[in-house]
């Protein structure tokens, strides 16, 4: 079984939610209930659950001040809240999990599988969550997780991505790479504000580490690392007007 905690200041929406979880999710328990920070955080230290299930306005402050509050993170972490757009951003760049109020029972059953398939969150992309949402301002990093760790860094860095089916393929200035349990769809949603380009199916790049493009054997782009990246007959246009501007 896996042990859940819910934290949330509203009782409807905590009943909600377990009978949801009894409903749809059978392998999870609720073992605990809480309506502010104070008792939340005092909870999650005593009971050490899988994941905590957590509101972001409390009663005495946000989820946010419990996840500060709390030293390391030994479980998975779901946001359920209502429509936040600054908020939403950084689970997104933190690779932290959250459910849009009203809960849609498909999505609570993908995030409790992801509970079960990946490890749980670290301190490291919980503190890039709070960077994130305490500046208000557009992250400046992105949380990657791979099939054993959750890698965080500076997004200037990447100077592409490579599509390998179901994984993303890093690849970055320091010569390293990196194999990421997302498509590379997902990273482009992410990333497109920050000049990053799809230049074709399998392609996205980083703008800002383009060093030429080659007209000859049907058009490439030259990389500021060597890199060989193909455009697509469609992106074509698109990449001949982007360097004119650059």
């Amino acid at each position: 079984m896996i042990k859940a905690i819910i934290v949330d200041d509203i009782p409807q929406a905590i009943d909600l939610l377990k009978n949801d979880l009894q409903n749809y999710c059978p392998e999870v328990e609720v073992i605990a209930e809480a309506p502010s920070v104070v008792s939340g955080t005092k909870l999650i230290k005593q009971l050490q659950p899988d994941v905590v299930f957590l509101d972001i306005e409390l009663q005495d402050g946000t989820g946010f001040d419990i996840l500060e509050i709390l030293g390391d993170i030994s479980f998975k972490i779901i946001f359920t809240t209502a429509s936040d757009e600054h908020a939403i951003k950084a689970f997104r760049f933190s690779a932290i999990d959250y459910l849009l109020k009203p809960i849609n029972p498909e999505e609570l059953q993908e995030a409790v599988q992801k509970c079960k398939d990946s490890q749980p969150d670290s301190r490291e992309n919980v503190d890039l969550l709070l960077d994130t949402v305490k500046e208000k301002t557009s992250p400046r990093k992105l949380a990657l997780h791979t099939l054993d760790k959750i890698q965080v860094t500076e997004i200037r860095d990447i100077i592409r991505c490579e599509s390998s089916g179901n994984y993303t393929t890093f690849f970055f200035t320091d010569k390293q790479k990196l194999l990421v349990t997302k498509t590379l769809k997902e990273y482009e949603k992410l990333l497109v504000e920050f000049n990053f380009i799809r230049v074709h199916q399998s392609h996205l790049i980083n703008a800002d580490h383009i060093k030429e493009y080659i007209k000859t054997e049907g058009g490439y782009l030259v990389m500021r690392d060597g890199s060989h990246v193909s455009v697509s007959i469609r992106k074509k246009p698109m990449v001949m007007k982007l360097l004119d501007r650059l």
